[in-house]
């Protein structure tokens, strides 16, 4: 355990002294450190728990999680995406995005987002909104802090930034308080968590419906922007401003279509490390191989905008990326059953209500906490264990 810490915190310093520099050569022995203990460490949980190595480190972050249940998923996304991300990449270019004029003032921006947090149901009697060099989500449930980063020059990027936060604060503010001092009254796991920041943002928020309550609080936000440039604030270039595909080299930067190749190209890397069949000194070649087979993105000799850029390797968080993909499809999955569940929703949206939602999601996933294992729960909220289909529906509809 000490070794761990040791490795781990001398290879996420170096990381923020050598990313900016592109230093590969560098990082790569350091990184080795951390990936030597984290074998050793996965073999000794793997043992205990009768598991295989990269299972028993999944189980820090998704209690439950196998390779084999979510090969089989990505499996799926991967067969669906390239072709998918093309036709809706080609898509989004015919209808180009009208700038806004900016800049942005980040006080007007702050106060947009704590309109829309209240307008959301965030409780400002048990949380705040502060800045941080990344959005996060923190805390304990009778005192949730959520924070974002702001740019002069595009108030949607930290507007989305906010409402995902949110997700994340409402499902910690909603876990059930009698239960909040043993184990099972904890968020169940990171996928649980992620779906709700996910459908928050990108199920609720980045609809056009949502959009049509939002912006005319965006407008008021900014009304000299709005002046000057009046189509950039339609409901139409506002939903387009949200859902435009186009692959990039970054993950925290990619858009709903094209964001879980980023995600299944790091689960398989960090798959075949732990499992022995890739070392450090192969990712750059596998990390380029795997961009060029998923976007059509070449990163040979971009250490930096590929296989440095995420924090989570050097780190030594192996087994946390799936998560997130899991989570979106989580997400997609909760709000189809939603749909039928609550046939006006769109209408809510429209009006800004927020109630019948929040009622909805308290009764099947909030108040359950960790009573259920993830399939299960997902099972009681929606008739059927994850599947990929309801994500794959959703991205269909909204991109096809």
């Amino acid at each position: 355990v000490g070794a761990r810490a040791r490795a781990r915190s001398h290879c996420q310093h170096l990381w923020t002294k050598l990313r900016p520099h592109n230093d590969w050569d560098a990082f790569a022995p350091e990184l080795e450190k951390v990936l030597d203990l984290d074998r050793e460490a996965a073999r000794v949980l793997g043992g205990t728990l009768a598991l295989e190595p990269y299972d028993a480190l999944m189980q820090l972050y998704e209690p439950g999680a196998s390779r084999t249940s979510i090969d089989a998923h990505f499996a799926t996304l991967r067969a669906f995406l390239p072709e998918f991300i093309a036709t809706a990449t080609k898509k989004s270019a015919e209808k180009p995005v009208v700038e806004a004029a900016g800049p942005f003032a980040i006080e007007k921006q702050r106060e947009l987002g704590l309109t829309l947090m209240r307008a959301i149901g965030f409780d400002f009697e048990r949380g705040r909104l502060d800045i941080s060099a990344h959005p996060f989500c923190g805390g304990v449930p009778t005192d949730v802090r959520i924070t974002t980063r702001y740019d002069e020059s595009d108030f949607a990027s930290a507007l989305m930034g906010v409402l995902h936060e949110t997700g994340h604060a409402k499902y910690e503010l909603g876990l059930p308080s009698d239960w909040n001092t043993q184990p099972v009254g904890l968020a169940r796991s990171m996928s649980v968590h992620e779906s709700q920041s996910l459908l928050q943002e990108m199920q609720l928020s980045r609809s056009r419906a949502f959009l049509e309550f939002a912006a005319p609080l965006i407008r008021e936000a900014f009304p000299e922007a709005s002046t000057k440039t009046p189509e950039a604030f339609t409901v139409d270039n506002l939903h387009r401003i949200q859902t435009q595909v186009q692959p990039g080299l970054i993950r925290v930067d990619a858009d709903e279509v094209t964001y879980p190749c980023h995600v299944i190209l790091r689960y398989e890397i960090e798959r075949e490390l732990i499992g022995g069949q890739l070392e450090v000194a192969d990712i750059p070649a596998r990390w380029d191989a795997a961009m060029h087979e998923l976007l059509g993105l070449d990163t040979r000799g971009n250490f930096k905008d590929g296989p440095m850029q995420d924090i989570h390797w050097p780190s030594g968080a192996f087994g946390y990326f799936p998560t997130y993909t899991l989570g979106a499809m989580t997400a997609a999955q909760l709000t189809a059953a939603m749909r039928e569940d609550l046939p006006a929703l769109d209408e809510h949206l429209r009006k800004g209500e927020f109630d019948p939602i929040d009622a909805w999601l308290h009764d099947k996933v909030w108040s359950q906490a960790s009573r259920f294992e993830s399939d299960e729960l997902l099972t009681r909220a929606t008739g059927r264990p994850l599947e990929a289909q309801p994500f794959i529906d959703h991205l269909q509809a909204r991109y096809g």
